[in-house]
């Protein structure tokens, strides 16, 4: 048992840093212009590919996909909105939004996503935070939510920016992660498919118009959703996702060049989800249900027990040198007591030697230890059954 329990706990470690075992093989995009990218299943979560994908970076405006997740999660879209000064004094790019004005929190979520406005984004922050401050730690408790260890917001629009506790910053398998997320939220899909919103401040003083600066929408056939973003430090970056075939991307790509090279997200993002579309099929591995020994009890009751998993097969996207293998880590025999329910062992999932998923054993019945109240009533039952 010692043993079995040993392995249980390496393959348990491997499972934890499963997701940085990315696939390696032929043919993968080289030469991208992005100091760190991902190309992920969006499906299973799985990394297809990936360049420096655990360097913390800064992330600019692709921020706002977490800004407009923690919102649709938390708010209420016909809920008003009053501006603050604060929120009227962030730099460009800007809807111009002024201090007192009020504004149903819809209508700028398409300026946050559309346009990418910088005063939106903290209007709708202190809106559905009480403050940017408050609104960031629900940044960040989703993106813990969420696996993402290696990001850190301080901003709800990605302006550069560092405190006592670090910089505004993320990972490209972390944005992955929230993209992939963001994904299963119609709401935000439909909000940022849109080609164009006209909306007015709830007086009906002003009028606007923001139009989607996601071109990506139109470069790709099956585009999904993305966001852009610039600054300084960060460079140009890009999130987006991709639909084709059955299959579905998550593209990342961070610090893709500096002015004058505002088109090189495009041309790696493309690269990206080429790769995914051309090399990778789906396929159906595992099994639906597993054939397992019945168990030996040491010292039972019940001699032998009965074993199962509730195992299911999986969709993979996978390559045509891509291996799948199952394996079943189990001990020999059990010692008394045996409850039913208890966890004796692991199905277990590999793919090219790397553990991805893992369903426990369970013993179906009971075996208590034998014992002398036990004994006594064996031999009553046979003296009456002899007589």
């Amino acid at each position: 048992m010692k043993t079995y329990v040993k392995n249980i706990l390496v393959i348990l470690l491997s499972v934890l840093f499963l997701g940085s075992a990315a696939v390696q093989a032929e043919g993968e995009p080289t030469d991208l212009y992005a100091q760190s990218a991902v190309l992920m299943d969006a499906d299973t979560g799985r990394i297809l590919f990936e360049k420096n994908a655990e360097q913390q970076m800064p992330m600019a405006s692709t921020t706002k996909i977490m800004t407009l997740l923690v919102t649709l999660q938390n708010a209420d879209l016909e809920g008003e909105v009053t501006v603050s000064a604060y929120a009227a004094s962030m730099p460009d790019v800007q809807l111009n939004i002024r201090e007192g004005e009020r504004y149903r929190l819809r209508d700028l979520c398409y300026s946050l996503m559309l346009e990418s406005h910088n005063d939106t984004a903290v209007a709708i922050a202190e809106h559905v935070g009480g403050s940017v401050e408050n609104f960031a730690a629900m940044m960040n408790q989703k993106a813990r939510d969420l696996g993402c260890y290696q990001t850190y917001f301080i901003t709800p629009n990605g302006l550069d920016a560092q405190d006592a506790y670090g910089v505004h910053s993320t990972t490209a398998r972390d944005l992955a992660r929230i993209m992939r997320c963001c994904m299963q939220n119609d709401e935000f899909l439909t909000i940022t498919r849109e080609p164009s919103w006209s909306f007015s401040d709830l007086e009906g003083t002003r009028s606007f118009t923001v139009n989607n600066k996601n071109a990506f929408l139109n470069m790709m056939e099956g585009a999904l959703t993305g966001k852009t973003g610039f600054t300084n430090d960060a460079g140009y970056c890009y999130v987006g996702a991709l639909e084709r075939g059955g299959k579905r991307f998550v593209a990342v790509v961070l610090a893709c060049g500096w002015p004058n090279h505002k088109t090189w997200k495009w041309s790696d993002t493309k690269k990206l989800m080429n790769y995914g579309i051309e090399n990778f099929h789906r396929e159906t591995v595992g099994e639906d249900v597993v054939a397992l020994n019945p168990l030996p009890v040491e010292n039972g009751q019940v001699e032998t027990v009965k074993a199962a998993a509730d195992v299911k097969s999986r969709e993979l996207l996978l390559k045509e040198e891509d291996a799948f293998h199952m394996d079943v880590l189990m001990p020999d025999r059990l010692k008394a007591p045996v409850e039913k329910g208890e966890i004796v062992g692991t199905v277990v999932y590999y793919l090219n030697g790397e553990v991805f998923d893992l369903y426990p054993i369970y013993i179906e019945e009971d075996s208590p230890v034998i014992d002398y109240p036990w004994c006594l009533r064996q031999i009553i039952e046979r003296w009456i059954t002899v007589r």
